[in-house]
């Protein structure tokens, strides 16, 4: 058996040695030291406060709490596998530095709320982080944007060639994505700044604690009204992992395009060496990893969303260990979005190149121009569906004759429909192709002129 016991004297031995490492959670939810220092001392002055405790035993908890900061941030508190987690730890090395004052710290309230409270206060401060991360990323794909307005690349639906469209509108529409995860983030935010601090260990306690006062020094908007769904709550942990799944699944689709791009077949970028690795038995090869890690990562935070969700969906009210569940996955998933939008902003500001001359010979060599033949037919007053079935044939044609749409002669385009003019050369080349595509949200260079000032203004307001 182990040599001390956690437990009050309901308890006559202690754990058995693997059952103490297998309930222990000191190993990750270290993590909240920080925080669970910041929300003891929110306690400790709020008992001060109430006069649960006299001013002096606060500051003395205050004083003893920050000196634990301290140690540890020095690297001189370790606690191991005896103290079970992080808040025993705190306790217990309270205590030494206080004595029996140290003992009236958890008065009135319960691991239950203290471990509620400590991961609330984590992932504010991290939301707060992925959000200017965020941000950063949108800065480096308007910068990127900026530059290539003008640049063509093809369009694709079903990985088929569409439509030629700017590659600025193509980066933009990440930086779209990016903006609903910088909002979806702010509004779980709300759901996260809610203190559970006093809910105890599911019923509220009989002392006069005041909820809205350590709330308030812990700068939460507000409290808990329901002192069981305060302690059992993990909805907002969801939320966060959702939001963090559809980050990750956009830096995932940008991922496999660039994998994409930077393949022989397409050749749409290069890869630079400080973001690129090569093969241990290939010397030619220089591989994508930075991309192909990020598509990886991906499923390790759609699979912590599930299993959370699997943990919640048939708890009853109220605490249960199964909550301990809740903080690797969280930890991790926090962990992997950063470093995923790290790595990502580090590529695309400094890791890859785009091949400018390849995009336009992409965009010379196939039909993509071939609805702007029907738009053209039907601005000659031809009906767009009959115009779209005869450019159905003209294509036909081009590939029976081994053409492209450019290369038919003024007398062949007559040939197959007598409102066609010279200006048809114009109309599908590919750089008019993009511009006259000037609605609202498409990718005419005006409008995505446009866009970009609108991104820019609305990344700067924030900044």
């Amino acid at each position: 058996m182990t040599q001390s016991k956690t437990w009050s004297d309901r308890f006559k031995t202690a754990l058995h040695p693997a059952i103490a490492a297998f309930n222990a959670s000191i190993g990750f939810d270290i993590e909240l030291i920080e925080y669970d220092l910041t929300g003891s001392i929110a306690h400790a002055k709020m008992l001060a406060k109430t006069g649960i405790i006299s001013p002096d035993e606060g500051e003395k908890l205050v004083a003893g709490l920050e000196q634990i900061r301290q140690e540890y941030r020095q690297g001189n508190f370790h606690p191991g596998v005896e103290a079970e987690d992080v808040h025993f730890a705190v306790e217990r090395r309270l205590t030494e530095i206080t004595g029996d004052v140290g003992k009236k710290l958890h008065t009135g309230r319960s691991r239950n709320d203290q471990v509620g409270t400590d991961t609330r206060l984590y992932l504010r401060d991290q939301i707060q982080q992925i959000r200017a991360q965020l941000l950063e990323f949108q800065g480096v794909l308007l910068d990127l944007a900026e530059v290539h307005l003008e640049t063509p690349i093809p369009g694709y639906t079903h990985l088929q060639r569409a439509q030629p469209v700017s590659l600025a509108h193509h980066l933009l529409a990440y930086v779209e994505m990016t903006q609903r995860d910088w909002e979806r983030l702010g509004d779980v935010y709300k759901r996260v700044d809610i203190s559970p601090l006093g809910c105890g260990a599911l019923a509220g306690t009989t002392f006069p604690i005041d909820r809205h006062y350590s709330a308030e020094l812990l700068t939460f908007s507000k409290v808990y009204a329901n002192s069981l769904d305060g302690v059992s709550d993990r909805d907002w942990a969801i939320e966060f992992l959702a939001a963090a799944s559809l980050i990750m699944v956009h830096l995932s689709r940008l991922s496999e395009e660039m994998i994409l791009w930077a393949s022989q077949e397409f050749s749409f970028i290069s890869l630079k060496d400080n973001c690129s690795t090569g093969s241990s038995i290939m010397p030619q090869k220089k591989n994508p990893d930075i991309p192909e890690l990020i598509r990886g990562k991906t499923g390790r935070v759609f699979g912590h969303l599930q299993a959370l969700l699997v943990i919640m969906k048939a708890l009853p009210l109220a605490y249960n260990k199964d909550l301990q569940e809740d903080k690797e996955g969280l930890f991790d998933s926090v962990k992997t979005v950063k470093g995923s939008l790290e790595a990502m902003t580090i590529l695309l500001r400094e890791g890859i190149e785009f091949k400018t001359e390849r995009l336009t010979e992409a965009v010379n060599e196939d039909f993509s121009n071939a609805t702007d033949v029907a738009d053209y037919l039907a601005t000659k007053g031809v009906p767009f569906r009959e115009a779209y079935n005869l450019v159905g044939k003209v294509v036909i044609t081009c590939l029976d004759a081994g053409k492209l749409l450019k290369d038919l002669t003024l007398e062949e385009w007559k040939s197959l429909h007598p409102a066609f003019e010279n200006d048809i050369y114009n109309a599908i080349a590919p750089k008019q192709v993009i511009s006259a595509r000037n609605s609202y949200g498409g990718t005419g260079f005006e409008q995505v002129k446009n866009a970009l000032k609108a991104a820019r203004d609305r990344l700067n307001s924030v900044e």
